[in-house]
């Protein structure tokens, strides 16, 4: 599907208006650096600029996203359009020497050439030293864009001679309609959208059983929570510990559970658009009547206790089991 600018403009702002004025004004900068969380668009934003810069009838700042220039970015196959990607765990030297001899050269089509280096932070010392020389040496009709999402790792020499533009972590609304649009169900697309601010792996949860039925686990527990203590402990010890076996699943358990408490809130300050469970509507609209927002805060925190102490050396049913208790106890219904 051609990357459209609308689009990516909802989901990064700050960033495509950068661009805009550079491309409306003709001061494309020789390097950038485009960095921020795995998900948050720097490869599509990246592309569009490449469309931006080599569109035959371009709109203003805006590709046309149909000529033969656009189209052969989107399929990857414009001549003076290089991407590099890591061979392995890492960007070799060559792979820059091959990159700076195929650069020598005059372009295909003009002389404007532009080259993307994903995952620019897991360049060797070699390949890294390799780009300086050529980003100290730049050509007018070169344009250079290095992706990361680990900022802190690239050479403070190579940042320094790159415009550094920031890809801030997607909204949950924007990620939950990308996923509608992926045919995820709604139910699923929203929560999926809470627990990661990263589309792909949004998308890879919201497609696994074991999230469908994490969820569903969740939800018998938060229902015998108000209902029977015995039962929200079997539903501990039988279904939860085996389902939440690591670390990191216990604490997605855990965010699962305190999304229904928040959702009690905003029922009960009448934002019911924020509900993230919205399939739950009635069940959370009759127990937002019942639970004090004294009461729901205080099992908020807990779940947020909970959430601290798996960092610790506690047995994880032993955590869960207290955790139980603590949402139970003292119940105080209004």
């Amino acid at each position: 599907m051609s990357i459209v600018w609308e689009q990516l403009e909802q989901y990064q702002p700050t960033v495509l208006k950068m661009i805009a004025k550079s491309l409306q004004k003709g001061r494309v900068a020789h390097a950038y650096l485009f960095e921020g969380q795995r998900g948050t668009g720097k490869k599509d934003v990246s592309l569009l600029f490449a469309k931006s810069l080599f569109c035959i009838n371009r709109n203003g700042y805006k590709p046309c996203n149909s000529c033969i220039n656009c189209r052969r970015i989107d399929s990857g196959n414009h001549p003076d359009v290089h991407v590099i990607e890591p061979d392995g765990q890492s960007i070799k030297k060559a792979q820059i020497e091959t990159l700076q001899s195929e650069f020598s050269k005059t372009g295909v089509e003009s002389n404007k050439k532009l080259y993307i280096i994903e995952h620019a932070d897991r360049m060797t010392v070699n390949a890294a030293n390799s780009l300086l020389k050529f980003l100290e040496e730049p050509n007018s009709e070169t344009v250079a864009i290095l992706l990361t999402e680990q900022y802190h790792r690239m050479l403070n020499t190579i940042v320094s001679r790159c415009q550094v533009l920031s890809f801030k972590p997607l909204p949950p609304n924007a990620i939950a309609d990308y996923l509608k649009e992926q045919h995820i169900p709604s139910h699923f697309a929203l929560l999926a959208a809470h627990v990661t601010n990263n589309r792909e792996h949004a998308l890879e949860l919201s497609r696994d059983d074991w999230f469908a039925q994490a969820r569903k686990i969740v939800l018998q527990l938060y229902e015998a929570l108000h209902k029977n203590y015995l039962q929200a402990l079997f539903i501990v010890q039988e279904q939860w510990i085996q389902h939440f076996a690591e670390k990191q699943q216990i604490d997605l358990g855990l965010d699962l559970l305190l999304y229904l408490y928040k959702d009690l809130i905003y029922i009960q300050l009448g934002e019911t658009e924020k509900v993230v469970y919205k399939d739950q509507i009635s069940y959370l609209n009759q127990l937002a009547l019942t639970l004090s927002q004294k009461r729901i805060a205080e099992n908020m925190t807990a779940i947020l206790q909970a959430k601290a102490r798996l960092n610790t050396n506690m047995n994880p049913q032993l955590l869960m089991e207290q955790l139980v208790l603590k949402l139970q106890e003292g119940l105080t219904f209004v």
